[in-house]
């Protein structure tokens, strides 16, 4: 497999759909005149905005996205492969789905993947999220073949299951994309020791392109997009300003890292968890 460019795109994304699609093309354009031949972006990349109605509103048809449109344009005349990030597109249920397209060089849809973890939490402090009241989940994992080996697809929240992770990285995947919208709080909390263990757990390099700042109704997103390589190290982190983050990827780390620790080929089949009855008070020790 050959080394490659990848870029992580790091926004700022508010309410207005053709203005995040405008920063989107143009951090990519950037990226890729820096010599990317990846680019991903972040979650909720074409829109950030609150409430379930508003949310549902904004929500538009595969066929009839105008980001989706302008992200395949993109990729066919630039002739580069794109990560859209998240798109939000109307359900068979009428709730939306949390969407990433993969798209190749001749801007062809080459993978669709739909989020799997509902973010339900409470934060405390007032700030809490219920995603499964608007959001359909998605019912499978899902990674795409690149020219230089095999990208697993999740989103945000998921982060948080090392089991998708582990059923992605025995499947072949080489690289994780994990884009992402990660709150102000678990991001400070979380964000870093999270990437780096789910790159060291798998072997996989991970490119987790990020949402930054403040956007509507003060919701605050941490940044810090990142790419980690198969050992843990981060070869480049964003900060807090909107941009991109470029780094050169050399997939042959990826063996390297599991020929070290070949934990994937390690796992052990498990029934119920047994539980020890309270030790006897006449027990002797």
């Amino acid at each position: 497999m050959s080394a490659f460019a990848v870029a992580c795109l790091q926004v700022n994304a508010c309410d207005d759909m053709a203005a995040n699609v405008a920063t989107a093309l143009k951090l990519s354009a950037d990226a890729a005149d820096a010599g990317a031949d990846l680019i991903l972006m972040p979650e909720n990349v074409a829109m950030m905005t609150w409430g379930s109605a508003a949310i549902r509103a904004a929500a538009r048809p595969e066929d009839q996205h105008p980001a989706l449109a302008a992200f395949r344009d993109f990729a066919k005349a630039r002739q580069i492969w794109m990560h859209c990030g998240t798109l939000a597109v109307p359900s068979e249920t009428g709730k939306v789905y949390n969407r990433t397209y993969v798209i190749d060089p001749e801007g062809r849809i080459a993978a669709v993947y739909d989020k799997l973890h509902m973010f339900d939490v409470d934060l405390g402090n007032g700030e809490a999220y219920a995603e499964s009241r608007t959001f359909e989940p998605g019912d499978r994992a899902v990674a795409v073949d690149l020219p230089w080996g095999r990208l697993g697809l999740s989103v945000c929240y998921d982060l948080r299951f090392p089991y998708l992770y582990r059923a992605l990285a025995q499947a072949g995947a080489d690289f994780l994309a994990i884009p992402a919208a990660f709150t102000k709080v678990t991001g400070e909390a979380h964000w870093h020791v999270l990437m780096r263990a789910r790159a060291i757990e798998t072997g996989c390099f991970v490119f987790a392109p990020a949402q930054t700042g403040t956007h509507v109704r003060g919701r605050r997103t941490f940044g810090h997009s990142l790419i980690v390589a198969p050992w843990g190290e981060i070869l480049a982190d964003g900060g807090e300003d909107v941009g991109f983050v470029i780094a050169d990827i050399d997939p042959t780390l990826v063996d390297a890292a599991r020929g070290k620790v070949p934990a994937l080929s390690h796992t052990r089949a498990l029934g119920p968890v047994e539980v020890a009855a309270p030790a006897r008070a006449d027990a002797r020790p």
